[in-house]
């Protein structure tokens, strides 16, 4: 297949996406049986998100002449992909960027997210059987020119161990955060509390750590994270929020909560599922440095960041971890 054809496929597929094919829904629904942290709403917009910000036709065309894609690729390799499952179709931007230079891939896809991705390669393969010669899927990922791995900083020691030897790009935990100045307003908090809660708080690009001046009210935010207190619906999130609630009052902490959410004053970026923890800044200048050098930080959002209400709606070249997928498949 020619450039071309590549982004028509991946155009009819944004739009499949949005259909409301009958099969495409059924898959839909079986992906949130299948893991309990998959809700319908998340699926939905994770859906909504890749076809509308990575599956169009322009933004498609645009973005493959900013790395001067060949037209057919004469030397194809076979890149390995190790997808993560945190949230439904996070592996999706890899299999997109070897898909369109003109790779071949073979995908590993996380048990707790595999549904949706298998269904749309097979839709692909109905559309076109040649693909079958571009994307197949493995449990166990060898003879692979080269390997793109997503995981825990634990699995990435056994990445670097399998894989090291090989063009690689491997991922760790990442998590994002945000800088408050007290000066938001109502609809900038209500945006906030999507980037702290859309998807349980599961993603490298949730919200998992406040920075905000002395002083500063959380009232307001913790009224705006009321519109999550619905998650207590979901078993999983409310044994976390009981446990962490408890963690708090047992170690006779200070703790803020609207009843479902915690927020804890603690040095780390890192916050489990139901807190978010908080810390305050004198300089806002010196911040802003330090957090930008940090390499565990996914975004920053905040004025003169990432919008309020945008870290979940990444960008075809907001690549993970800052390394650029596609130069890194140009290249090969």
């Amino acid at each position: 297949m020619d450039l071309q054809q590549r982004i028509n496929l991946m155009v009819q597929l944004g739009k499949f996406m949005l259909s409301n094919d009958e099969e495409w829904q059924e898959i839909k629904d079986k992906a949130v049986r299948m893991n309990p942290w998959f809700t319908e709403d998340f699926v939905n917009l994770s859906v909504a998100n890749i076809a509308n910000q990575f599956l169009q036709a322009d933004a498609l065309t645009n973005w493959a002449q900013k790395y001067a894609v060949k037209d057919v690729q004469t030397a194809p390799k076979n890149v390995g992909l190790v997808m993560a499952g945190n949230i439904p179709l996070v592996g999706f931007h890899d299999f997109l960027c070897v898909f369109v230079s003109g790779h071949q891939q073979t995908i590993k896809a996380s048990s707790k997210d595999d549904v949706l991705i298998k269904f749309l390669v097979k839709k692909l393969y109905e559309w076109e059987i040649t693909i079958q010669n571009y994307i197949s899927f493995a449990e166990n990922l060898k003879n692979c020119d080269a390997y793109i791995a997503t995981g825990s900083n634990n699995s990435s020691r056994y990445f670097d161990y399998y894989f090291g030897k090989f063009p690689n790009i491997i991922r760790r935990n990442r998590t994002s955060v945000a800088v408050l100045d007290a000066t938001e307003t109502v609809e900038a908090l209500d945006k906030l509390s999507d980037d702290i809660q859309l998807y349980f708080g599961l993603g490298c690009r949730n919200v998992t750590k406040l920075y905000v001046p002395k002083d500063y009210d959380f009232v307001p935010l913790l009224d705006a994270l009321l519109k999550y207190n619905n998650y207590f619906v979901y078993h999983k999130y409310k044994h976390n929020y009981d446990y962490q609630l408890a963690i708090q009052m047992m170690g006779n902490k200070f703790y803020m909560t609207n009843n479902s959410i915690v927020l804890a004053e603690n040095e780390s970026i890192f916050s489990p599922v139901s807190q978010v923890n908080y810390e305050y800044y004198d300089d806002e200048v010196v911040l802003t440095e330090a957090l930008q050098q940090n390499l565990d930080i996914q975004c920053i959002v905040g004025k003169g960041f990432i919008e309020f209400g945008k870290a979940q709606q990444p960008s075809l070249t907001d690549y993970a971890d800052g390394v650029d997928t596609m130069a890194f498949l140009v290249a090969l």
